[in-house]
């Protein structure tokens, strides 16, 4: 697996562009655990669920995962609550309102936080050059190398929020769908204001599954059981080709267009990617399979990624989980629950959004 960034430059505008794309598979399974019919305890927060508390295994062991996966280790959590959605383009637009937040994308990117994740003799762009924007999916309109990132990522100027593929594009009638081109610090900010956290790791993955035992996907083992769509995936024929008559069906949805998990959460596969709280390291679950069993872990002290050739290995990367509308079999199967990746906490893209979650 290589996860891939980019600094591009452009004639008129510098396209500053950090790509981590992955074709991360995998399946877990989990130890027996109560389903929430166990009563929580306290009345509900608005729009979340409760999570019992149990034991489970991390990871995945099969033929279908990545190393990033392996091993397999035993996990113990306290119940927690957790948005049944991802957080919304209303939602956010209310903190927003609330509080003036202006967002990452929304910024002058700032050089020093921009070249920790750069190769050190990439030179310092012009001040002019470095303007507020965010990644956005172009896609292609014939095959490409699925190696080469940059033909279907662009650095858009004016990207952000509120105008997720560009200063033209806008969020009307889209109230409902997961915000999206939003980073890891904001969100952090949203959950700030929202008397709330981000999920960890094991959290996500815990809760992702539902209880099930051993399923491919957070519905069960079948991609498409009796041929129903089960999750917002990738809608063209070939990734990354947008065909005229898929265009419109590539991107967000309704966050409650798909069926939910057992545990009453939705979109917990494809849409959009979610940050978690938890630093990125490859070799996570290495050091977590070191103990006979880790309670409420919180994840790694610091990023390692030694894999990513374009950036260092102890470059700044939180993990996002659950896949997008992007992912399909041909490229990226990360809609299945172990998958995981890293991004830099600063990176804001068009399929990466969020959740948050709550301590009893």
């Amino acid at each position: 697996m290589e996860l891939q960034r980019f600094f591009l430059p452009f004639t008129v505008t510098l396209s500053l562009a950090m790509v981590s794309i992955g074709a991360l598979i995998g399946g877990y399974y989990y130890l027996p655990a109560p389903l929430p019919s166990e009563p929580p305890p306290m009345v509900a927060p608005i729009n979340m669920a409760w999570i019992p508390g149990g034991d489970f295994m991390m990871g995945c062991d099969s033929n279908l995962a990545h190393s990033n996966e392996k091993p397999l280790h035993r996990v113990h959590l306290d119940g927690f609550w957790i948005d049944k959605t991802d957080v919304t383009n209303a939602q956010f637009a209310t903190f927003v309102e609330t509080t003036g937040y202006v967002t990452t994308a929304e910024r002058r990117p700032d050089w020093e936080t921009l070249k920790v994740q750069l190769a050190s003799d990439t030179p310092q762009p012009s001040k002019e050059m470095l303007v507020p924007g965010s990644l956005v999916f172009v896609g292609t309109s014939h095959p490409v190398s699925l190696e080469d990132e940059a033909a279907w990522w662009r650095f858009t100027p004016g990207a952000n929020w509120r105008h997720p593929q560009g200063p033209k594009s806008n969020i009307k009638g889209k109230e409902h769908h997961p915000v999206v081109q939003v980073s890891y610090e904001d969100a952090l900010a949203y959950a700030r204001w929202a008397k709330k956290r981000l999920p960890t790791e094991a959290e996500w993955e815990f809760a992702a599954r539902g209880g099930r035992d051993q399923a491919n996907y957070v519905w069960g083992d079948e991609f498409k059981p009796n041929g129903k769509k089960m999750a917002n995936t990738f809608a063209g024929t070939q990734f990354p080709i947008v065909e005229a008559h898929n265009k419109a069906k590539i991107g967000t949805s309704d966050v409650t267009h798909y069926p939910p998990n057992a545990y009453g959460l939705y979109d917990m596969a494809g849409n959009v990617w979610q940050w978690v709280n938890d630093w990125y390291r490859t070799d996570a679950f290495v050091e977590a399979a070191k103990h006979k069993l880790s309670i409420n872990p919180p994840g790694p002290q610091a990023s390692f990624d030694p894999d990513d050739r374009f950036a260092p290995a102890n470059a700044p990367k939180r993990v996002i989980r659950g896949g997008s509308f992007l992912c399909d079999k041909q490229f990226c199967t990360s809609y299945r629950p172990s998958a995981r990746r890293g991004l830099d906490p600063y990176t804001s893209m068009s399929h990466v959004g969020f959740r948050l979650a709550k301590d009893q």
